[in-house]
């Protein structure tokens, strides 16, 4: 028994050597292929280090630089470069510059007004005094040769009665041998009526007093044009003048606007420059116009010129004095702009920070014009073409004043 356990474990022993010597060596272990020449700092490539570790200036992990690959570009003294993971955390987008060509809209607020050259007004043009009265009330539309009143003139009555004695002597002294005679009626004639048309008797009412041969104690004004009675001043029995400015009508078919526009945008308006009229309340209904006159002075309160804009009125629905928008159109040449965030405003200099590759950025100042919408003029700076950063740009400028800093210390 004993030998037979003996013998077992000899066997084992022996298959237990074998298995070791047969089994493979196992492989030296072999160092690094690839060698590190130095560490940098992602966001500040100019500086290095022989060890791992927190870069001094932004805190952030220092990368190794290996000896089989080229070492990633540096940043130029001035720019700031800014690794693809550091960009997308600041949300880093990109625009680009170039030429556009809008129409800048100059809007002004407008007052309704009557169109001067369409008001008329009523004058008896003798004294005397009013009998009848047939438009009574401001606001009534009268049309062009309608009754308007009734006026009792005794200068007016005695021209008639010398008008029909002139008649009656040159009906007399028709046959006369005398020629002169006859020639001097005929011109007593010709003077008398000649006054009663000067006194506003239209060729029917001198008519009818030749044909009646009796004068007409009071005669009829009628309108001289038609219109809306805006002004009145005509009673009854009320003596007048001919300075006495009776009625005052107004043709509203076609009216005025008058545009306050700001003396900065006053070089940018021109005659015959189309402008369209809104009324702010009535759901976006427009009519259009364009220029008709630019006033050559400046209110010195409200520093704006008025430019009248000229346009039908149908409907009457724009009414003097009501206040209206107006809006001019101004074709502008095509421009170099970028998106108006783009610009970084310091308040001593305006900044565009301008893509290079590669993760590398170039603050550049520039000069920037008006703006135009959502984007702005660049005056000087930038050339058509070049890719810009538009979002995340306040965090590279601190990046880059940072890195300014660091560099001046460094040289201190």
């Amino acid at each position: 028994m004993k030998r037979t356990i003996l013998t077992l474990i000899l066997i084992a022993a022996a298959f237990l050597a074998g298995y070791w010597f047969r089994r493979p060596a196992a492989p030296p272990p072999q160092k690094s292929a690839r060698k590190v020449l130095y560490y940098v700092d992602p966001m500040h490539p100019a500086y290095k280090s022989d060890k791992p570790g927190i870069a001094p200036d932004c805190g952030m992990k220092l990368e190794p630089v290996y000896a089989d690959s080229s070492a990633p570009p540096a940043a130029a003294p001035g720019m700031i470069q800014i690794s693809p993971e550091k960009q997308q955390l600041i949300g880093v987008r990109y625009g680009q510059a170039e030429y556009t060509s809008t129409a800048q809209v100059i809007r002004a607020q407008g007052k309704v007004a009557m169109d001067e050259t369409r008001v008329a007004h009523v004058h008896s043009r003798t004294d005397g005094w009013i009998e009848n009265v047939y438009v009574n009330f401001t606001g009534d539309l009268v049309k062009k040769g309608q009754p308007m009143l009734t006026v009792y003139s005794p200068d007016l009555l005695a021209t008639q009665q010398e008008y029909l004695l002139a008649l009656k002597a040159r009906d007399i002294l028709r046959h006369s041998v005398m020629r002169d005679v006859a020639a001097d009626n005929d011109a007593l004639v010709d003077a008398a009526r000649k006054r009663l048309e000067l006194w506003s008797l239209s060729q029917a009412q001198i008519e009818e007093i030749r044909r009646t041969g009796k004068p007409a104690p009071s005669v009829t004004l009628y309108s001289p044009a038609a219109g809306y009675v805006i002004v009145r001043n005509a009673f009854p029995n009320q003596k007048i003048a001919p300075d006495t400015d009776l009625y005052t009508l107004a043709d509203l078919s076609r009216i005025w606007v008058l545009a306050s526009v700001f003396e900065s945008d006053v070089p940018l308006v021109r005659l015959g420059q189309a402008a369209t009229v809104s009324l702010p309340y009535s759901g976006g209904k427009t009519y259009h116009s364009r220029v008709s006159y630019i006033q050559p002075q400046v209110d010195p309160a409200t520093r704006t010129v008025s430019v009248r804009l000229e346009l039908d009125n149908p409907a009457l629905a724009l009414k003097p004095d009501m206040f209206v928008d107006v809006e001019l159109a101004v074709a502008q040449p095509a421009r170099l702009t970028v998106p108006a965030e783009a610009v970084l405003d310091s308040g001593l200099a305006k900044t565009v920070f301008v893509d290079r590759g590669n993760g590398i950025f170039e603050p550049r100042e520039v000069a920037t014009g008006e703006r135009i919408g959502d984007r702005i003029q660049i005056l000087s700076g930038l050339k058509a073409g070049e890719r810009i950063v538009t979002s995340g740009n306040f965090l590279i400028g601190s990046e880059s004043q940072l890195k300014a800093a660091t560099e001046e210390q460094r040289h201190d």
